[in-house]
């Protein structure tokens, strides 16, 4: 007598996730909405947290070098202390406010220079046939197959005494220039890099503009220029105002760039941060030093984007 044995039933990871979440309540966009959620939960907001109470403490010399913020006394009691020492100390140095303004400048520069350039080349891909439109793109997001310490590395090749553009100059006949180790070759290093992540907000904006209103501009006689001023630029805003957040907030606090192409007097908030925390190892400083900078530029913008999405529900 030969016996049937039961079917196997496939295990499927996401319909078990799907159900247990269902199990828990979560249904709808909390599914879609629960693991990137979880993500920055994990590996934002906590060594956020982190940061934060590491800069309400004082420098010690000892593993980790900074004071607990909750202490036991003799009678048992739980005492927290919160040190605003390393905070009203940002007002008075000097040295921070000046790395503060100089990382705003060369962001804001490095941010404007990309968008010039940036737009150009968008608006290109935008416009081009779907056959070259797939290759250009591939073109924009080649450089990040490679390791960006690597292509910053180059530059130094480029930039330097006896370098390419050195020997190209010379065999042209025209004077040297010093070119690395200098603010141009900070921002042409934060330009080069940062420069895919203006030009991909601005293509997917452009990409989706209407014809018809190209045309309806062209039929009431505006020429090309005009259409451009009067419908492109105006509804490609959006797509300029993404891009230039995703160039501006990262360039503020870069380290890698500034410390291989600029020179000593070079001041960026980034190396600032590198030196407290790994050179003087003064973490509460360091940490006191981020949060600062954070709410200097996030807050700010997170307003404007508010106000931005009100302007926008009011139309």
């Amino acid at each position: 007598m030969v016996q049937a044995s039961a079917p196997r039933i496939p295990w499927r990871p996401w319909g078990f996730i799907r159900d247990l979440m269902g199990t828990a309540g979560m249904r709808g966009r909390w599914v879609v909405i629960a693991p990137p959620l979880l993500w920055l939960l994990v590996f934002f907001l906590i060594p956020l947290l982190v940061i934060i109470k590491i800069s309400f403490s004082e420098s010690v010399v000892s593993q980790p070098p900074y004071l607990p913020l909750l202490t036991l006394s003799d009678q048992g009691d739980v005492q927290l202390t919160l040190h605003l020492s390393n905070f009203m100390y940002l007002g008075q140095d000097s040295l921070y406010l000046a790395a503060f303004l100089s990382s705003l400048k060369i962001a804001l520069i490095s941010t404007v220079v990309a968008l010039i350039v940036g737009y150009p080349i968008a608006y290109f891909i935008a416009r081009a046939s779907d056959r070259w439109r797939n290759i250009l793109l591939m073109l924009v997001i080649l450089p990040f197959w490679s390791s960006f310490l690597l292509r910053v590395y180059a530059w130094i090749g480029f930039l330097k005494n006896n370098g390419v553009i050195d020997n190209l100059l010379q065999a042209l006949g025209l004077p040297q220039i010093t070119m690395l180790y200098t603010d141009f070759a900070v921002y042409l290093g934060i330009v080069y890099t940062y420069l895919p992540f203006m030009i991909l907000p601005l293509y997917t904006n452009l990409v989706k503009l209407d014809e018809a209103l190209l045309e309806a501009s062209a039929d009431l006689g505006a020429r090309p220029f005009r259409t451009f001023l009067s419908v492109t630029l105006p509804l490609s805003i959006p797509g300029m105002v993404a891009g230039s957040l995703l160039v501006f907030i990262p360039a503020i606090g870069e380290y890698v760039i500034p410390t291989l192409l600029g020179g000593p007097s070079t001041l960026m908030i980034g190396r600032v941060l590198w030196d407290e925390f790994f050179a003087n190892r003064d973490w509460p400083m360091a940490a006191s030093v981020a949060i600062a900078m954070l709410v200097v530029v996030v807050v700010p913008l997170m307003f404007l984007q508010r106000a931005q999405s009100a302007v926008v529900e009011r139309r």
